[in-house]
């Protein structure tokens, strides 16, 4: 069947089952742009929060840098003063570097998950292949991804065109600002950029996550028989479990059949049903039922009962009984009691295993 024939028979939302198992093979719902809008996110929390705190300390550290005489003495440069400026300095830049990385974890743990997938860890010697990078590069999804960068940087360089438009018609009259109301000017418009960016940017995220989802959900779509094939898998085969159910009930009836010679009677119907009890004198339980069939069964236990020599008595109202009431194994119910326990006499006078008073 062609490619096109086969995409076209899926018609079907895929299931559960199918979607965990791509989940396992690292296959999820995942929009970069959604990363791109919790690290600009970040970025803005940095610049716009800790930048002043993180500028004062940069130029500090950065004024006894190039003041040579703190590092430079007559014997030559202070290693151990420079090590020290140096360790200032990563200091300094660790919280932002700590709190992209963390953005960026969490972006992707709130999108999908924790999710291991082992097959991606093998290595794959086909992505060594010139020829296939070559087709991943000029793929129609690559095609689509840098058509959607091109047109998201045009859509942020404009909204940042018009957001500075009406900053730069204020150049000629920032001149005339002291250092502070300059610094603050500078900062507003700052803000402003920046969160035009991220509605920008939020709107992008939305949209592409959004796509993905969409992408995802239809290259994961079954067919009909493929959604019959998976429930045969997840339930089981009918056959198969046909099968496998004659085949416990064969085993069952033999275990019963296998019983019948250690009954100590057969009631009968007398054609239609048999019912085998067992019961020991001076036992505290009441008589079980260890067998019990109608029609070919019932003739069959008649016929192992009679080649036994256990004793046959027709009682069709109590065969019935016992036989629609009581299940394999199981002690006969008090409202048969007497029933059976004259049957259960009559049978051991019989065979000289109780004597009357």
């Amino acid at each position: 069947m062609a490619d096109g024939a086969d995409d076209s028979s899926k018609t079907e939302q895929p299931s559960a089952r199918k979607l965990n198992r791509a989940r396992e093979q690292g296959q999820v719902i995942h929009s970069r742009e959604i990363n791109s809008l919790f690290m600009l996110s970040a970025g803005a929390v940095v610049v716009l929060l800790l930048a002043p705190s993180l500028a004062g300390s940069m130029e500090k550290t950065l004024a006894r840098f190039l003041d040579g005489a703190s590092l430079i003495s007559g014997g030559g440069i202070l290693w151990e003063a420079v090590g020290a400026l140096i360790r200032e300095m990563a200091k300094a830049a660790i919280l932002p570097l700590l709190l992209l990385v963390a953005v960026a974890i969490a972006s992707s743990v709130l999108q999908t998950g924790f999710v291991f997938a082992v097959e991606k860890i093998g290595f794959d010697i086909s992505r060594l292949s010139p020829m296939g990078g070559l087709k991943r590069l000029f793929s129609l999804r690559s095609a689509v991804e840098f058509g959607k960068n091109l047109a998201k940087v045009a859509l942020v360089l404009t909204v940042a065109a018009l957001l500075l438009m009406p900053e730069l018609r204020r150049l000629p009259a920032l001149t005339s600002f002291d250092a502070g109301a300059l610094a603050g000017e500078i900062h507003r418009a700052l803000l402003r950029l920046v969160l035009g960016a991220l509605a920008l940017v939020a709107l992008l995220a939305l949209l592409d996550y959004g796509y993905q989802r969409l992408s995802f959900m239809r290259q994961m779509r079954m067919s009909k028989q493929e959604l019959k094939e998976e429930h045969k898998q997840a339930e089981g085969d009918p056959a198969v479990k046909a099968r496998l159910r004659q085949i416990r009930m064969e085993r069952a009836r033999r275990r019963m059949m296998a019983a019948v010679p250690t009954a100590s009677v057969v009631v009968t119907n007398p054609t239609h049903y048999a019912v085998a009890l067992k019961y020991e004198m001076g036992s505290k339980g009441a008589p079980r039922l260890v067998a019990k069939g109608a029609d070919l069964i019932a003739k069959r236990i008649r016929e192992i009962a009679e080649e036994n020599d256990v004793p046959l008595v027709e009682n069709p109202p109590l065969a019935r009984a016992l036989y629609a009431s009581v299940e394999l194994d199981h002690e006969i119910p008090p409202e048969h009691y007497r029933a059976v326990a004259e049957i259960i006499s009559y049978v051991f006078r019989i065979k000289g295993k109780f004597r009357a008073r």
